[in-house]
């Protein structure tokens, strides 16, 4: 995301209630019993986290595990007894304390780790993920017109596409932009993002049964700084669940590379865990499937998939071991094409289609507004006169829409060659023809 957008979200947040993010927190462990997860689970666990790092702090067991000490210490004193770890390093204080496993510890690690390896941050049950999913559920927000200027601050769009998004992500129903190659649709739905606002607490990893799938992913959830809990201290009052992390609404963006299979869960059968499809990252926040119709699956099948998602808020996904359960399916959800609606679907899946914004060439004042943004960005001195050539000389000559990328891939060839050619960039109606030419393959 380009940082402009970022401070704009930044802004938003920190608008926000400060009693509504409090009221969202994940309720503190108090026990081992509010983990939700079978206490062998979490002593298997411990063990491969030890295991990994030969000898660990009560304090490296919070921070590899996110629990409170509060509840790691019944898991270590019962490990003790059954002879699994020992105290490795005493200390004047609490934390100095270090523990390692023993021999018959190491052989339970390695048993533990046969059925799978992975090693980190405790799991939330499902049924505690469902809840959160909930309470800060994007069918909560109430997006005003102030809050879509805001987002599009400074952006050249048309008011009529601004009065069509706020009211479409307020629907909470899946918003179906389309249009010409080049028309902007991808950079709008992208911008979306800004529209959100708040705060929202997403799991490292949600346990489903005796299985663990990853959600949280650094490319798509953005940490809030300030909310990572009670700093390095051995506190047991904890602020909050620390097995969830505060992070921005997220926004998740797939493309051609889309296939039916990634929308399942991924089992990696080396590691024996899951990771999280697109649509379970994207939860609370937005989910774009840029360039409909370029899949190799399709464009039909794809949608399909999506229609009891969209109809009853649910998804449902399969574990390895043919185990199927539901998840919450709460986000906006944004189709960007160059085919038309009736192209891509039936009747039944349109009609579940909340919006279809129709994103197309833009009014010559625009065009001349984006052109002079895009100059200022690339250092290229404006001139009325060149502009007024390209407009009237080259699009009206060739009959090539004003669509909004054509003024930065124009002017981006403009610096490209003086750049090459060592010299201050300057708009003229020689350079203008040369960039056309490279650019459309034809005057």
């Amino acid at each position: 995301m380009q940082p402009v957008l970022e401070s704009r979200y930044e802004r938003r947040v920190a608008a926000s209630s400060d009693a509504g993010f409090h009221s969202l927190k994940p309720p503190a462990l108090r026990d081992v019993e509010g983990t939700g997860l079978p206490f062998l689970f979490l002593v298997e666990l411990t063990l491969k986290t030890i295991f990994n790092g030969g000898q660990l702090r009560l304090w490296d067991l919070k921070e590899r595990l996110k629990l409170p000490v509060a509840v790691i210490e019944p898991i270590i004193s019962f490990m003790r007894a059954e002879r699994l770890c020992e105290v490795q390093q005493r200390g004047v204080v609490e934390n100095e304390i270090a523990y390692a496993l023993t021999d018959l510890g190491r052989g339970r690690a390695h048993g533990a780790m046969e059925k799978s390896l992975y090693v980190g941050p405790v799991p939330v049950p499902l049924e505690a993920y469902e809840r959160q999913i909930e309470r800060q559920s994007v069918s909560d927000l109430h997006i005003g017109r102030d809050d879509v200027h805001r987002a599009f601050d400074g952006i050249v769009i048309a008011q009529r596409l601004l009065d069509q998004v706020g009211p479409a992500m307020n629907s909470g129903r899946a918003i179906f932009i389309h249009g010409p190659s080049g028309s902007g649709k991808t950079f709008i739905a992208e911008h979306l993002f800004a529209v959100l606002g708040g705060t929202v607490y997403v799991p490292y990893a949600i346990a489903v049964e005796d299985e663990v799938i990853q959600v949280f992913d650094p490319l798509s959830h953005k940490p809030i700084p300030g909310h990572e809990g009670d700093g390095k201290s051995l506190d047991r009052r904890h602020a909050y669940d620390e097995r969830w992390v505060a992070c921005q609404r997220p926004v998740v963006m797939t493309g051609g590379e889309l296939t039916l299979s990634m929308l399942d869960l991924e089992f990696d059968p080396t590691t024996r865990f899951y990771a999280a499809p697109p649509q379970i990252k994207a939860n609370n926040g937005l989910l774009i499937i840029d360039d409909l119709g370029r899949q190799l699956v399709s464009p039909r099948d794809l949608l399909n998939r999506w229609i009891v998602p969209l109809d009853r808020q649910v998804d449902y996904l399969a574990l390895h071991t043919g185990k199927k359960f539901r998840v919450p399916f709460d986000m906006a959800l944004v189709f960007s094409t160059n085919l038309a609606p009736e192209e891509l679907a039936d009747a039944a899946f349109l009609r579940r289609l909340g919006y279809k914004i129709l994103v197309g060439p833009v009014n010559e004042e625009q065009y001349k507004s984006i052109f002079q943004q895009v100059c200022a960005r690339f250092n290229v001195p404006y001139a009325d006169d060149m502009f007024e050539y390209l407009l009237h000389k080259l699009h009206k000559n060739s009959g090539q829409p004003l669509l909004a990328c054509y003024p930065q891939d124009i002017v981006s060839k403009v610096r490209d060659r003086a750049q090459y050619e060592g010299s201050q960039p300057e708009l003229s109606e020689e350079v203008l023809d040369w960039a056309w030419l490279n650019y459309f393959g034809a005057a």
